[in-house]
């Protein structure tokens, strides 16, 4: 009798033991219910670490901001967009440096400023080891840009025509205002410039004084214009094809008629990963996010020190 119980409660654990058990079907279900969880999730978790790439890209921007400040106030002037020597036509002669280069004291890279050899070329040899350095506070986040990148010359039909040297990247650039960038710009930052905050009649506040590139539209880089060198759109940029001078590697402009961001922007002009606009610090060191959809007219005003335009709110 005993036996007949025993044989009876084993058939029945063995029969709810198999019922415990999930069928193929169910299994598929719930793997199917996971994968939809999941696919609802990641756009979210994804958004999430985007706006904290985003915010690390402003908090750059604002440092840079706070060291311009600074700058100013060691040498009661900004740094010039690139100190340069130049030729009887006007034509770059070297060494190349730029603004964000000479900042580097001020942006808690002393030891990289050291290292350069300001008086020779960004080219030189003996230049080799800072002009490859990544600056993390230079870089934004969201941008999957090379470490560095090879400085070219181009003819008039984007062909490469030598390869001069080789930078590390950036994704900041100095305003030099609503005209191609080289000397004498309307904005901040051009060549051999010697501007103080009193040169900002329009008011800092309304005055835009560096702004994101992403390397999805062209390369830029910290350490200055490399003479002769050129700016083609590197492969797979939206950029037109339009070959441009070496200046657009630390400084860009607001012209063209392209909002920030835009998808027709040249590759000397403000892009970023962040949509269509772009970070930009202004003169009196607030950070804003300007979109391509702003007044486009406010967007050339913002670029100039001393335009006398009404700006208006362009919040």
């Amino acid at each position: 009798m005993r036996r007949s119980n025993t044989r009876i409660l084993t058939a029945q654990y063995a029969t709810n033991s198999a019922r415990s058990g999930l069928t193929l079907i169910e299994l598929l279900v719930v793997i199917g219910i996971i994968g939809l969880l999941i696919g609802l999730l990641l756009p979210a978790v994804q958004a999430a670490r985007e706006a904290a790439r985003r915010a690390s890209c402003s908090n750059n921007l604002k440092q840079i901001g706070l060291a311009l400040q600074n700058y100013h106030d060691s040498h009661h002037a900004l740094p010039p967009g690139y100190i340069s020597n130049f030729d009887g036509s006007g034509n770059d002669l070297g060494p190349g440096w730029g603004w964000a280069a000479l900042l580097l004291p001020y942006t808690e890279e002393n030891n990289l400023h050291k290292l350069i050899q300001f008086s020779l070329p960004i080219e030189s040899p003996a230049n080799a080891t800072p002009r490859l350095t990544p600056v993390a506070g230079y870089l934004c986040p969201s941008d999957a840009a090379e470490p560095t990148w090879k400085v070219k010359s181009y003819d008039l039909s984007g062909t490469p025509t030598a390869t001069l040297c080789e930078v590390a990247s950036a994704n900041y650039v100095g305003v030099f205002g609503t005209s191609e960038p080289g000397v004498n710009g309307d904005g901040i930052f051009f060549r051999d410039a010697n501007l103080g905050f009193r040169s900002i009649s329009d008011g800092t506040s309304v005055t835009i004084i560096v702004g994101e590139r992403s390397h999805s539209l062209c390369q830029s880089t910290w350490v200055g214009s490399v003479t002769g060198a050129s700016l083609y759109p590197p492969p797979g940029s939206l950029a037109p094809p339009v070959v441009n001078n070496a200046t657009g590697m630390v400084l860009g402009h607001t012209g063209d008629g392209n909002g920030p961001g835009s998808a027709n922007s040249y590759v000397n002009q403000f892009s970023s990963m962040h949509g269509r606009g772009a970070n930009f610090v202004f003169a009196d060191g607030h950070v804003q996010f300007l979109v391509e959809e702003m007044d486009y007219k406010i967007y050339l005003a913002l670029s100039t020190r001393a335009g006398g335009e009404a700006v208006g709110n362009f919040q």
